[in-house]
């Protein structure tokens, strides 16, 4: 019973979360709570908690300096006209109804990893694929579910993306340790889940029609263009240059940032360096025409990280900090070793625990600051290794709370992800009302399929030893500690 009074705090967060209070409301009111439930059940002193919940935060400061930078980096990718070039790239090519849910799925996946963001990258996209879809006698159902998963997939891998920022960071392990960790295994979803679109359009025997990207654009009603730009400013200046033309070569600051980060340099450096190269080359192509404005975005971009997430995390930061120091997950983690007898079995076990979290919680960000304490805290005080081992299996955790976050958010009916996606959809594409439903986008998404069942089932089984850089240390180089 007292076990079940010191988790009472994270059921206090999950509904109050699931009755659509905002997390900046409901972590405060639940860290309240916690303090509560900590000086009288646990018998902490008021100063020990605070000092506890002020040490939590240090160990994420620098994520707040990762966070406005990778916001940076996401606007002015998006403004210059490095995303753009991306689509436009891909629709140079025609696209046939059997082709267009697959290139929505590739396209938006590089989108999203140059952008950071899955719901800009649904929002810009959607119309022109949807419509593009329309003319070319696609499946809407198809084409919406590749745009949906192909928009969480740089959420789950991408250097800017904050989910991947945020779940790096609580786990304490370097961001490009982290992508270069799951890289291969990611890229081999992507590649299997354009396959499983692909069959699936041709199963459904659809047209060879080429369809046309201005075309599609151009057939977009005024009031999904007023639409997009109450909801979505961003997608609304994407739209416009993609019907304009970018140059190919705004795809090089990309290019610069992806490259830095496979060789291992600093994080900040790899952000800082899409900055500048956005400014420079958008200089060239015509998308940058003054240096005041394009700072004042930089600006903006700070400010826009600062008003939510920096926020949100520093309250819930301090919310682990106070169940911690009531040791509150001990009753979770002993629950957990008794159904465990190897350490692949313990992270599989982590895993489940972000899914089922994500799940109570409906928001994937939630879920990433309330379970990642959790599962960093069982691993560390269960699992006996040395130093590269640990880390490891830190790197799984990261990965965890991030794909079964994003992707995760993908098969829950009632998540935010996917009431936003619909919405969408349906604001910029009304035939899909009444055609796409929330269930027919989980039951085709693939991507989010493969990329949740696979990493459970790799993990579980010991098979991510057949995947470069992907496997797990197991026993002997590892040890269950279980008193």
């Amino acid at each position: 019973m007292l076990a079940l009074i010191k988790l009472s705090p994270v059921l206090v967060l999950a509904v109050l979360m699931r009755l659509g209070l905002d997390i900046l409301l409901a972590a405060p009111i639940s860290m309240l709570y916690a303090i509560i439930i900590a000086m009288i059940f646990a018998h902490v002193r008021l100063n020990d908690l605070i000092d506890a919940a002020v040490d939590s935060l240090k160990h994420i400061v620098i994520v707040f300096l990762i966070l406005q930078l990778a916001y940076a980096v996401a606007s002015c990718f998006m403004e210059t006209g490095v995303a753009a070039s991306i689509i436009n790239m891909a629709l140079s090519l025609g696209l046939t109804a059997k082709l267009v849910a697959m290139t929505s799925l590739i396209v938006t996946a590089i989108l999203s990893i140059a952008t950071g963001t899955s719901w800009g990258t649904f929002a810009a996209c959607a119309p022109i694929f949807l419509w593009l879809n329309h003319i070319v006698g696609g499946s809407t159902v198809l084409t919406t579910a590749a745009i949906a998963g192909g928009s969480c997939f740089g959420d789950n891998i991408g250097l800017i993306s904050d989910t991947t920022v945020v779940s790096s960071s609580l786990q304490g392990v370097q961001i490009v340790d982290r992508v270069r960790h799951q890289g291969v295994w990611s890229f081999l979803c992507l590649v299997a889940g354009a396959a499983a679109f692909y069959f699936a359009a041709v199963n459904m025997g659809l047209p060879d029609t080429i369809g046309n990207a201005n075309e599609a654009i151009a057939q977009i009603p005024d009031t999904v263009w007023a639409a997009l730009q109450e909801k979505r400013p961003a997608a609304v200046t994407l739209l416009n240059q993609v019907k304009a033309g970018v140059p190919y070569y705004m795809l090089i600051p990309l290019i610069i940032v992806l490259v830095l980060a496979a060789s291992g340099v600093n994080t900040i450096v790899c952000l800082s360096s899409g900055i500048l190269a956005s400014l420079v080359f958008g200089y060239f192509a015509g998308t940058v025409t003054d240096l005041m404005k394009f700072l004042e975005m930089v600006q903006s971009s700070f400010a826009d990280a600062g008003s939510w997430v920096i926020v949100m995390m520093l309250w819930i930061g301090a919310f682990g900090g106070v169940m911690r120091k009531m040791n509150a997950f001990d009753a979770i983690a002993s629950l957990v070793l008794r159904c465990v007898h190897k350490v692949r079995h313990l992270m599989f076990a982590n895993g489940l625990l972000c899914l089922i979290g994500n799940a109570a919680l409906a928001d994937e960000m939630a879920q990433i600051v309330t379970i990642s304490p959790i599962i960093k805290d069982m691993t560390e005080s269960s699992v006996k290794g040395d130093e590269k081992a640990m880390y490891k299996l830190a790197l799984r955790n990261a990965t965890f709370a991030d794909a079964m976050g994003v992707f995760g958010s993908q098969l829950i009916p009632w998540h935010v992800y996917l009431a936003f996606f619909v919405g969408i959809a349906y604001a910029v594409y009304p035939v899909a009302e009444g055609t796409v439903s929330i269930v027919d986008i989980i039951l085709h998404n693939y991507l989010a399929w493969i990329a949740v069942v696979s990493m459970l089932f790799l993990t579980f089984t010991g098979l991510d030893r057949f995947i470069p850089l992907f496997r797990l240390p197991s026993e002997p180089e590892v040890q269950l500690v279980k008193n």
